[in-house]
């Protein structure tokens, strides 16, 4: 069992905020609190270790206004808040734990209850995952590397940290931005083989032309030849 996990020992039921985005594990994500129910919520959860559920939820033209039992989210922890005179407040939350929505609870809150259950990934194959988690580092570092070279090199190149494979997994996710739905469906997956798989099939696809690209942007600059940059 994880620390992560460890924390939420005993817990089966979370406040839930349903959002048109996809929360993943060690994500940090800033959010701006301005409706009452969820000030409230915010006030509720401080004694509850300040942590909450985001759920993947876009409203559509239809009569469900909540989020579909079974579904998937993360718990957020609340790590910084900075209140505003007026009741809203920004703060900063980490996405920690998984969970699964088995139900709603019966509530006088003015914000979602629901009853959860919590899961993290199967155990795998050292030898499958370890090569794999590997190559999917390397190709990350690669983009990276790229980026920073087409923004100018402006600063120093930080030094990026490895992790243990499911981390990485999330953590990459989280850092290209994908699009909801694939998100989603790399957050409800429970083995980080197919999930550095995935991640791996789109991140090849893109690495080659970032590189490319940054090494035109970079000729471009010093005008093919030389290392004076060109008066653009």
């Amino acid at each position: 069992m994880s620390d992560a996990l460890e924390k939420l020992r005993g817990v089966d039921r979370l406040a839930i905020f349903p959002l048109p985005l996809v929360l993943m594990p060690h994500e940090l994500l800033p959010l701006h609190i301005f409706e009452d129910r969820y000030q409230k919520m915010l006030r509720d959860i401080e004694h509850t270790g300040n942590m909450f559920g985001i759920t993947f939820f876009e409203p559509v033209e239809t009569c469900i206004d909540r989020p579909e039992i079974g579904s998937i989210g993360c718990v957020a922890e609340v790590r910084d808040t900075q209140p505003m005179s007026d009741g809203r407040s920004n703060i900063v939350t980490f996405g920690t734990v998984r969970y699964r929505l088995l139900d709603l609870v019966d509530s006088v809150e003015p914000y979602l209850l629901g009853s959860v259950e919590f899961f993290e990934d199967e155990k795998e194959d050292p030898e499958v995952v370890g090569p794999l988690s590997d190559r999917v580092f390397e190709i990350f570092e690669r983009i990276a590397k790229a980026a920073f070279k087409m923004s100018g090199n402006r600063g120093r190149f930080p030094e990026i940290a490895r992790t243990d494979p499911e981390s990485l997994s999330f953590l990459t996710a989280a850092a290209f931005n994908f699009e909801n739905n694939l998100k989603y469906r790399l957050l409800e997956m429970t083995s980080t083989v197919e999930r550095l798989e995935r991640i791996r099939e789109i991140l090849e696809k893109t690495v080659d032309q970032m590189e490319e690209s940054a090494q035109i942007q970079h000729v471009a600059k010093t005008n093919g030849h030389s290392k004076k940059p060109l008066d653009l």
